[in-house]
């Protein structure tokens, strides 16, 4: 089954009955034939496309998803979305980047750790891991996230901060604590009032916020990250699909969101709209703030080609998701380019997000 609709995006994301010729509707054709093919085969359970480019918008969802509003786990892609809750109060001057993180959370000191600053969490070059050695019992005992933040603080540093990259999602969650502090609201609502909300994206939550767990697409568990109980027959109570991870809001996995709310989410950096972020902020964010000779990452956001699909400039941004989820805006053509999917990104190769990604990207401007 499948189900298209036609969106308005740029400023306004109003509705529209027409899809110009330039928007490269070959493109997007080809993408959706994918998609539609491997939700036939079973190889995909689900999964939503959204593109925009310029002013229009055109959307389409498959297999088990009823709409295009269809709600997915976004795994990974909450980092840039929990990160721009901190950024709205980096505008309002609540903290610079080279803080200390020790300034917020002064439980994070000794053995390098006074030299970590807050752009390094952003960056990924804190030295903090992905996850926690101890992840999956933290999970198993349904820890929440001030115990997460508790590990966090004194697991050792892999490096001396900001000489290496090393992706860390726990990295990202201090980020989201120190947003926390500052604002004196938990992370869930933070991102609610000061992100989903202004950016219209009512098909989104941190958690589960207003909807119910039967809301939300569910994931396929067969290929699933181990840290995620992929392989891991017990991990029924804790995995990607259980009420215990889907309410929890982890800021580096635990979004909710239907595939043009990630548009309307991306649309606010593509276009400098201002709602949430300042339009220079916007730009920090999506450009590269490491050094030469680190791999390059803005605020939250992976940029460069590795962001994009094959076939996307080089100043193209966003951010995937272990659960299956390609996202990102590319300035030269000005499109934008969001696939959900219910398959795990490591349970095939290539998988269908990366091959629609790449049908959308290779559409000349």
């Amino acid at each position: 089954m499948l189900r298209r609709t036609f969106l308005g995006c740029g400023l306004a994301m109003g509705l529209s009955s027409t899809l110009r010729a330039a928007d490269g509707s070959k493109g997007f054709d080809e993408a959706a034939a994918i998609l539609q093919r491997a939700t036939a085969s079973g190889q995909l359970a689900a999964a939503s496309l959204y593109v925009s480019r310029g002013q229009d918008a055109r959307s389409q969802s498959f297999g088990t998803a009823r709409n295009v509003d269809a709600m997915y786990l976004l795994g990974s892609i909450s980092k840039p979305i929990c990160m721009t809750a901190l950024m709205a109060l980096y505008d309002q001057g609540g903290f610079r980047l080279d803080d200390p993180v020790r300034k917020f959370l002064p439980k994070f000191s000794g053995d390098a750790r006074e030299g970590v600053t807050v752009g390094h969490l952003l960056t990924h070059t804190s030295g903090l891991p992905d996850q926690l050695a101890d992840n999956s019992t933290l999970r198993k005992s349904h820890a929440d996230l001030p115990e997460f933040v508790a590990h966090a603080v004194r697991t050792p540093l892999s490096f001396p901060p900001g000489t290496r990259y090393q992706y860390s999602s726990m990295g990202i969650l201090l980020a989201a604590r120190i947003a926390e502090v500052i604002s004196k609201v938990g992370i869930r609502d933070l991102v609610e009032r000061s992100v989903l909300t202004p950016l219209g994206m009512s098909r989104s939550a941190q958690g589960l916020g207003k909807f119910r767990l039967d809301d939300f697409i569910p994931a396929q568990m067969d290929g699933a990250a181990p840290e995620s109980g992929g392989g891991d027959p017990s991990s029924i109570e804790w995995n990607w699909n259980s009420p215990y991870w889907r309410q929890l809001g982890a800021p580096w996995g635990g979004t909710h969101a239907s595939a043009p709310d990630v548009g309307r989410f991306l649309a606010e950096f593509l276009f400098g709209q201002g709602k949430v972020v300042n339009a220079s902020t916007a730009r920090l964010m999506t450009t590269n703030q490491n050094p030469a000779g680190i791999q390059p990452r803005g605020l939250g956001f992976n940029v460069g080609p590795a962001a994009g699909s094959r076939g996307c400039s080089p100043q193209v941004f966003g951010h995937t998701g272990s659960t299956g989820q390609l996202s990102w805006a590319d300035p030269a053509t000005r499109t934008i380019c969001v696939v959900l999917t219910s398959l795990p990104a490591l349970a095939a190769n290539p998988h269908p997000r990366e091959l629609a990604g790449a049908a959308i990207a290779s559409v000349p401007s």
